[in-house]
């Protein structure tokens, strides 16, 4: 169990999340405090006595900057790096680089909560949730499980629906349950798995 490790983060505060805009495949950077948060993160997994062998992130500035500060932290700068787009945040097409209240002052509330909250409904030209799970669940599932199933220590940074996409399958949660399910900015969150590829535990270091 010791050895099958798998740690999830999300990106710290990015320079858009700060100025309340709909980002998806935008590419802003962190802001100090989200400098502040990978880096935070990455004492916390260092107080856990955690190492790693193997990390992935997406090809979006702001995962791959958090990535960058934490294993820079950690001491493992020379750790093999895999990026891929099938975990870059959900495309919010139409939406991306709104405001959120101008996008309700446009659209109504309803609909941009419909958007945001749904489990399958896409905003004009973006992604559903779903459609972001049918993108990151495939990759997970033949390029991230089986580093860990081998028993390598395994850290993916990446964004806040890629990562649902992967806690809805290791918690298995419903469609309902995921929608529910909230990741802060810069808070690991610690699996140790079975052979089986279910959870043997799980630690959320806020």
């Amino acid at each position: 169990m010791g050895d099958r490790l798998l740690v999830l983060v999300r990106h710290g505060q990015s320079e858009w999340n700060l100025k309340n805009l709909f980002t998806g495949w935008k590419d802003p950077d962190l802001t100090e405090q989200g400098i502040r948060e990978a880096t935070e993160a990455a004492r916390k997994l260092k107080a856990q006595g955690l190492v790693f062998d193997i990390a992935f992130t997406s090809v979006l500035l702001r995962a791959q900057h958090t990535l960058d500060l934490m294993l820079d932290e950690l001491g493992q700068t020379g750790l093999p790096v895999r990026k891929d787009l099938a975990l870059n945040e959900r495309d919010y097409g139409d939406l991306s680089g709104l405001n959120k209240d101008d996008a309700r002052r446009r659209w109504g509330e309803e609909q941009v909560h419909i958007w945001r909250r749904s489990y399958d409904v896409a905003p004009p030209g973006g992604e559903s949730l779903k459609d972001t799970l049918a993108r990151a669940l495939p990759y997970y599932v033949q390029e991230i499980l089986p580093c860990v199933l081998r028993g390598e220590r395994t850290l993916v940074s990446a964004h806040g629906n890629s990562l649902r996409a992967l806690i809805m399958v290791l918690e298995k949660l419903s469609p309902e349950g995921i929608l529910k399910r909230e990741l802060a900015t810069g808070v690991p969150v610690v699996y140790h798995l079975n052979a089986d590829s279910t959870v043997a535990s799980k630690l959320d270091l806020a």
